[in-house]
């Protein structure tokens, strides 16, 4: 049993990290926060505009400011972007204040589930596939390592997904009481 006062999911893009965290929001009266939709507020800039006038540095210094602030709150459901996990003061924040749980899927599933989505500056050219596959090869570990919990995501439906990553949380995590 991991107490922590935040709910962290971390995953590769596609993974459901939105979908899913909402739901699990709901299902356990937390609130939600995505954190590149609350960067996006933040900025007043997309996160593909964020890429392109400050490249991936400027975006992932962008996104280490809200992680450390995000991560201060509690009662949350956190949904990090794919490339979070890659700074190290991410990985402290989020392990210090969440129950991570690294929310798996195979890279075909993610290829069906944005294969329609224009909005990932990371796949905005060359083959999907093998840029999938090679984020999945540098970042699959770090994954595991920071989760304090693994739940295969592939093919299920989010209410479906939510109910069993539910079920699988109320054994593993507990939120502390508020000070």
């Amino acid at each position: 049993m991991n107490p922590a006062p935040n709910l962290v999911l971390v995953g590769p893009m596609g993974a459901g990290k939105t979908s899913i965290g909402k739901k699990l929001a709901e299902r356990l009266g937390l609130a939600f926060v995505d954190c590149d939709h609350a960067l996006e507020m933040r900025t007043g800039a997309t996160v593909p505009t964020i890429f392109e006038l400050e490249g991936e540095p400027g975006f992932r210094a962008r996104e280490a400011a809200l992680i450390a602030d995000v991560m201060q709150g509690r009662d949350q459901v956190v949904a990090t972007g794919g490339g979070a996990v890659l700074d190290p003061a991410n990985r402290q924040a989020l392990a210090g204040r969440g129950f991570v749980v690294y929310l798996q899927v195979s890279v075909a599933q993610q290829l069906e589930r944005l294969a329609r989505d224009r909005s990932r500056p990371l796949l905005a050219s060359g083959d999907k596939r093998e840029k999938l596959e090679a984020l999945a090869a540098q970042r699959g570990p770090v994954y595991a390592a920071l989760a304090d919990l693994c739940f295969h995501a592939d093919g299920l439906a989010v209410a479906t997904a939510a109910e069993r990553l539910q079920a699988q949380l109320a054994s593993q995590w507990q939120r502390p009481e508020a000070a």
